[in-house]
């Protein structure tokens, strides 16, 4: 055997590296994030957590058990600008700094970032101030969401969802009912913006056109972590799409 020699170079994320805790059961938010940060020069490393088939509080409260050990999936060897948690619900009830916390301890990241954080820091970039949720799941998830943003000091007007408790049926939610939700929803309320909570849902393409019709800002879990984990990662400029929130 002979043999070659070898140069060592940088990493690849000459842009931003990114790390991504993605839901075992989640289908959608990886294909969002692709969309979104399409820069060759963002590393996007994807790692799973366990999730069973329903979102319950049970079993978001085992994902706080296992967040360590998903993130400890992430490569060792990078260096990462932000690592996000991709479950808006999860981080509802586990906690943002808690969250924060078990990532932290377990992988290598200027900051961690979750979707509940992400969506309230997109209500005051947006100016919204009385705010409309579409949620898919039950009505206990949905309300604890609504409340976390009224503590937060943004007031939600009115919050509706479809009830749905099986992961694998969110993810085939006809984006065409979720337009149809978010219009009954400014319809039936006083509100200036919107919110299409869940990472899992397919929401990416029914925003642009939402905000054009209903001349208010719509943005979903997946456009508001990914715009967020740009910002603390300096690299907000790149971040693609005709979405208000990112100021196109």
């Amino acid at each position: 055997m002979t043999h070659a020699s070898y140069n060592l170079i940088g990493s690849i994320g000459t842009t931003a590296t990114l790390g991504l805790i993605v839901l075992q059961t989640d289908e959608t938010i990886e294909q969002d994030f692709r969309r979104l940060l399409s820069d060759p020069g963002i590393a996007l490393y994807i790692t799973r957590i366990p999730s069973g088939a329903e979102l319950t509080p049970e079993m978001i409260a085992q994902m706080g058990v296992d967040l360590p050990a998903a993130a400890r999936l992430l490569p060792r060897a990078a260096q990462f600008d932000a690592v996000g948690y991709g479950c808006t619900s999860g981080t509802t009830l586990i906690g943002p700094d808690q969250v924060e916390r078990l990532v932290k301890g377990a992988c290598a990241t200027r900051y961690v970032c979750n979707p509940l954080d992400a969506a309230r820091m997109a209500c005051t970039q947006l100016g919204i101030k009385r705010l409309g949720i579409v949620s898919p799941y039950t009505s206990d998830i949905a309300n604890a969401l609504a409340e976390a943003f009224v503590t937060a000091g943004t007031p939600v007007a009115r919050t509706v969802s479809f009830g749905e408790e099986v992961e694998a049926n969110v993810a085939r939610i006809d984006p065409v009912s979720i337009a149809d939700a978010a219009r009954n929803l400014a319809g039936a309320a006083d509100i200036d913006g919107i919110f299409l909570s869940c990472t899992n849902l397919r929401t990416l393409d029914v925003i642009a056109d939402l905000e054009a019709e209903l001349d208010i800002p719509v943005f979903g879990s997946n456009l508001a972590l990914a715009w967020h984990m740009g910002r603390m990662a300096g690299i907000g400029d790149v971040i693609r799409g005709p979405y208000r929130l990112l100021g196109r």
